[in-house]
């Protein structure tokens, strides 16, 4: 079983669940077929904008070709969603990061409880098994927890971590940080940032202070702002990035839990409505289980046709 499919299986499962009672002993899409399709879109947390989108296109698509086949169905979905899916063309699954600036310094966002901290180790482990030196900033001074978090992390990935007491000022932290990362000539600075703050208004300042000192020792930092997000809060996860969204200049996403959730289409979903592309996924629980995403084969897995032979 590939990635993708093990990522998404109980995506999967429930959607094509819900596809074949459709369809079953149907020769044609008729409107209760599109209205169950749109039942299983909204069921896997797709948002209800983004599947109004599609159902419009495949409406269409359906009046104009009376008799369309269950095949040429989920081909056209496949191909809807792919569509939505292709926001960054820059961007390859080999080089999810632009590695000719150097460090490469990416802040990392999300509120507590998504996996944000995980993420940080996991991808610090990963960019280090590629030959990368990589540097981690613990800038999430407001909890303890965060910081001894990310440190058993940066130990299990054997990369540097810089961090100060709790209750320190987080941008003198990636000050510190990035700083450092000049000096010993790393490739990589992962910025770890409070998970809540008080309100947009603290956790907007927050940020752009943060911003701000970086760009004293690396004028261009930081080159991504990575918004982790957690599969399985569904349209939770919307909430989140719409807030995220107007704090700061969200470049990436990080889509953690994804193997033990139904509502894998909020990748879909959030990509669509806020143009932003997904970098990583997280498949497990795992040092090696954060994946860089391939929309290709995320949408080629999630119709595969095999699913409905068995």
């Amino acid at each position: 079983m590939g990635i993708f499919d093990r990522g998404i299986q109980k995506t999967k499962q429930s959607f094509f669940q819900r596809l074949s009672r459709a369809v079953v002993g149907k020769s044609k899409v008729d409107d209760d077929t599109l209205d169950a399709i749109e039942e299983a879109l909204i069921a896997s947390d797709m948002g209800v904008e983004t599947t109004l989108k599609i159902i419009d296109q495949l409406e269409e698509r359906v009046q104009r070709d009376k008799y369309l086949s269950f095949e040429e169905l989920v081909g056209l979905l496949r191909e809807e969603i792919g569509s939505l899916l292709d926001v960054d063309a820059s961007q390859t699954v080999s080089a999810p990061f632009d590695f000719s600036k150097k460090p490469y310094v990416v802040m990392v966002v999300g509120v507590n409880g998504v996996g944000k901290t995980t993420t940080i180790g996991k991808l610090a482990a990963s960019l280090k098994s590629q030959g990368k030196k990589v540097i981690i900033g613990a800038a999430d001074t407001f909890r303890a927890a965060a910081v001894d978090q990310l440190d058993i992390w940066a130990q299990r990935a054997g990369v540097d971590i810089v961090k100060q007491k709790m209750g320190s000022d987080p941008a003198s932290v990636a000050y510190d940080t990035v700083s450092s990362a000049v000096a010993k000539g790393a490739d990589v600075v992962l910025i770890d940032t409070a998970g809540r703050l008080h309100n947009r208004i603290d956790l907007m300042n927050e940020l752009t202070k943060i911003r701000n000192v970086m760009r004293k020792v690396v004028p261009d930092a930081p080159h991504e702002v990575l918004l982790v997000l957690d599969a399985s809060t569904g349209q939770n996860a919307f909430q989140q990035a719409k807030e995220f969204s107007r704090a700061t200049d969200v470049t990436a996403l990080a889509i953690t839990k994804l193997d033990g959730s139904a509502k894998g289409g909020v990748v879909i979903g959030v990509v669509d409505q806020f143009k932003v592309p997904v970098k990583f996924i997280g498949i497990g629980e795992g040092i090696d289980d954060l994946k860089v995403f391939d929309k290709k084969e995320f949408v080629e897995s999630l119709f595969s046709l095999d699913d409905l032979k068995k």
